[in-house]
């Protein structure tokens, strides 16, 4: 778009009022209308910066971060949006607070929001608890907020759970948009949501089902492959089926991987763990059971050795639209003698759409933003406009 007043004429066609005062928990939660007004200011975010014009729209603030997991991109994603909109970031460690004496997630909750605007979560390691506990914590705030406890009702941003990675699978849907020429071009577009070998054997369920959680809604042709016994959450599967069918799309399912690449226009070659293996994970944990764990991930790595063969090759990408898919990854990705001897993708390929994966990965930290900005601010449209006729440069120029 050639200036702001697009952005905010975009907006003027969309109805996403009930996402103020709101949270983001997963895709299909949300409106076709919602995530096109998150696509819009993400993208208004990204041209005011560019343009070197600043968007703190908080004079002061915290961003509340819960990592229960490992992180690099959504980590710092979910900083820079802050950062962006004039935020501050802490980060809660749980095994320094008093969550390791028995604290409930009410009182946690209330304790660490007294001056925050958003809680950032990523709790995706365990079947039923992720999406969950991030329910219990919005669910205690915004009663902390009704009971007068608390200023201001801090919104929540899933940042990634067990059943959904909405941020990530947001971002890659926008850099799709933008590399097929606008939203209406995904229409029809065979989407590969494909699984693929990896030398780790707990990787979450979270971006495929994500990915068919969402491309499903945007009229696309989606492919689920993967081998037999790595199935994906079933409700997930019904998301999508039902979804492909209201967006004149299709979701259909392959044991082949070569037929889910043929003719693809995208690509997205991912390991994860099976659906059926992360709920025995799950409660062999709630049990304490260390020697079941481990007898438990030794079948997985063994499972997953039996299919090294599901490998994103230069050959399999010649299969698709016209030898050039878009190839997508939420990164890091298991690199064929790079990372490890053998993994998800060829180095070939990888290193031929480094540029493009980064790019994709940048989108990250503007979806984030758009998030808490249409959670926050009543009159999105307003306060854009509003930006750009203060002019703030973000960088100094004399």
């Amino acid at each position: 778009m050639a200036n702001i007043q697009d952005f905010i004429n975009k907006l003027d066609e969309l109805k996403f009022d009930d996402m103020y005062m709101n949270d983001f928990f997963l895709t299909w939660e949300k409106t076709f209308d919602e995530l096109q007004a998150t696509w819009t200011v993400a993208d208004a975010l990204r041209y005011l910066r560019e343009n070197n014009i600043s968007t703190k729209v908080f004079d002061s603030g915290l961003g509340i971060s819960l990592f229960r997991d490992n992180s690099t991109r959504t980590r710092f994603s979910f900083a820079s949006a802050c950062n962006l909109l004039g935020l501050e970031v802490q980060d809660l460690d749980e095994g320094k607070s008093q969550v390791a004496h028995g604290e409930t997630v009410r009182e946690t909750a209330n304790m660490i929001s007294f001056m925050a605007d958003v809680i950032g979560i990523r709790d995706d390691m365990y079947i039923g608890k992720g999406n969950t506990y991030m329910h219990e914590v919005a669910d205690s705030v915004a009663q902390g907020y009704k009971d007068g406890i608390l200023e201001q009702r801090p919104t929540l941003v899933n940042l990634q759970c067990d059943i959904d990675h909405p941020t990530q699978i947001m971002a890659d849907a926008l850099h799709c948009i933008h590399e097929m020429g606008g939203l209406e071009n995904m229409k029809g577009k065979k989407i590969a949501m494909t699984w693929a070998y990896s030398p780790s054997y707990g990787k979450p369920l979270s971006v495929p089902q994500g990915a068919i959680g969402l491309f499903t809604r945007l009229g696309c042709d989606v492919v689920l492959a993967h081998p037999e016994g790595y199935e994906v959450m079933p409700e997930v599967e019904e998301i999508a089926r039902k979804q492909a069918e209201e967006s004149g799309g299709s979701f259909t399912k392959t044991n082949n991987m070569a037929e889910a690449f043929k003719d693809a226009d995208i690509v997205y070659p991912k390991s994860w763990a099976p659906f059926a293996a992360m709920e025995k994970r799950t409660n062999l944990y709630a049990e304490g059971d260390s020697d079941e764990i481990k007898a438990l991930e030794k079948e997985l790595l063994a499972q997953n050795a039996e299919h090294k063969d599901w490998c994103c090759t230069e050959e399999l990408m010649k299969t698709t639209k016209d030898g050039k898919a878009l190839y997508l990854h939420c990164l890091p990705a298991d690199i064929n003698d790079v990372s490890c001897k053998d993994g998800e993708v060829e180095a070939s390929v990888f290193d031929r759409y480094r540029d493009p994966l980064y790019k994709e990965a940048s989108y990250k930290p503007y979806i984030i933003a758009a998030m808490i900005l249409l959670e926050k601010f009543k009159n999105p449209q307003k306060v854009l406009a509003e930006l750009e006729k203060r002019g703030q440069k973000r960088i100094f120029e004399a």
